[in-house]
């Protein structure tokens, strides 16, 4: 069997787990990671060993063993939660006797296409098997010593349960299994891929298997006439040094032409983290000896619409809440987009006319994520429109069917 088959055999089998069985792996799981930290470290320095250290996605890449605790800590969450399965989410009575009940099911086998980012491995398997799934995972090169020590971490507990340890599916490195992966009809349900904007429009433009786009994030905070300057400090800050690799750091402040005068203001902390900043011709000569120059460059076209993931950020001046709106929806990925303002008027406005999954007022958009939403964790943030759109946790990796049930009725 190959490894589409043995999947797709896996997923079946999952059917007929108890949810008892599941939390146990899990549970089991959190406690082997954390015993596993040394070889597991000893695989993440081999990958950041190739990496340079300015690159932005080293932080990504890069475990401790404080992360780990924390990634054990995640799984252990993910067993407590109750089981997206089984549940009647619709039951009709028919007048010719028949129950028709729609209930939640898997999806069945669960394809993941990510960068370097090692915790995606485990995060994944936890909330795939949580729901039912079966996943192939196909990390990338640069993770591929980190990916390959924790998915055999992965496999010995699956087998020391009964599973099988086919529930999880590391492909090679290479192109060839990522075409494969993404011509899978049959075998594979579904396809997230998790990275950049070109990993997502490559998936998307050669899957043949359904994709739920995830990730990108060009995120805006648009600070109107009337947003408060101490809110906005602390916002903007937070969102885009926070951890400026993540999908929900901050790329653009769109500005009110009115608060100019602020603009200085509201920068100055990020001087302290070396924030680049490309100011357009308006926000240019405010910045200009109130923000250091070496980190101070003027807007091209370029520097709006990018997803920078790393300490840079783009200022855009607007005359009003309408072409800040106009801005962002030219420019966004519909992740996360945030209005800083007192005014309920502009609030509202903004929360009806951006298109966006997560639309954030006076709050940093470092918040979307499963668990900051209370969904227990995550596998990725959908910014598409069907099926799934935000943070997709536990009920988004299911699908549902309807059971009938009848005694001998037929149709006329």
């Amino acid at each position: 069997m190959n490894w589409k088959e043995k999947a797709l055999a896996a997923s079946r089998l999952l059917n007929l787990t108890n949810a008892e069985t599941i939390n146990s792996v899990l549970n089991e799981l959190a406690g082997s990671a954390i015993a596993s930290t040394d070889s597991i470290l000893e695989a993440n320095a081999l990958d950041l060993k190739a990496m340079e250290t300015s690159n932005p996605m080293y932080d990504r890449l890069m475990l401790t063993a404080e992360r780990i605790a924390g990634i054990a800590a995640d799984i252990r969450n993910v067993a407590q939660l109750p089981s997206p399965l089984g549940r009647i989410q619709q039951e009709l009575q028919r007048p010719n006797g028949m129950t028709i009940t729609r209930v939640s099911v898997p999806f069945g086998v669960i394809g993941i296409i990510y960068e370097a980012r090692p915790n995606v491995s485990f995060d994944v398997f936890s909330l795939c098997l949580k729901s039912g799934n079966a996943c192939v995972l196909k990390g990338g090169t640069d993770a591929l010593h980190s990916n390959t020590a924790i998915v055999k971490v992965i496999k010995e507990v699956l087998v020391r349960h009964g599973l099988h340890p086919d529930c999880v599916t590391l492909l090679p490195a290479g192109r060839e299994s990522t075409a494969e992966l993404l011509n899978a009809v049959g075998y594979v349900d579904m396809i997230i891929p998790r990275g950049g904007k070109g990993l997502i429009d490559f998936v998307r433009q050669n899957a043949r298997i359904p994709v739920i786009e995830t990730g990108a994030g060009i995120c805006h905070t648009y600070f109107d006439a009337d947003g408060d300057l101490e809110k906005g400090k602390q916002i903007v800050f937070n969102a885009k040094t926070r951890r400026v690799s993540v999908c929900n750091s901050l790329d653009c402040l769109v500005i009110h032409a009115s608060r100019l005068g602020d603009l200085a203001g509201l920068c100055a902390p990020l001087a302290s983290r070396n924030v680049l900043i490309y100011a357009d011709e308006q926000s240019y000569p405010y910045l200009a000896g109130g923000y250091p120059a070496e980190l101070l460059q003027p807007a091209t076209d370029e520097s709006f619409g990018t997803e920078f993931l790393d300490y840079k950020m783009a200022v855009k001046t607007v005359l009003s809440k309408e072409e800040a709106v106009e801005h962002i929806s030219v420019n966004s990925s519909k992740h996360s987009e945030c209005i800083i303002s007192e005014n309920e008027e502009a609030v509202r406005y903004f929360d009806t006319m951006v298109d966006a999954a997560c639309v954030y007022t006076n709050v940093s958009t470092a918040f979307t994520d499963g668990a900051q939403f209370g969904l227990g964790a995550e596998i990725g943030i959908s910014t598409q429109k069907l099926h799934a759109r935000g943070p997709m946790a536990l009920d988004e990796l299911c699908s549902y069917k309807w059971i009938i049930k009848g005694d001998g009725q037929v149709r006329g």
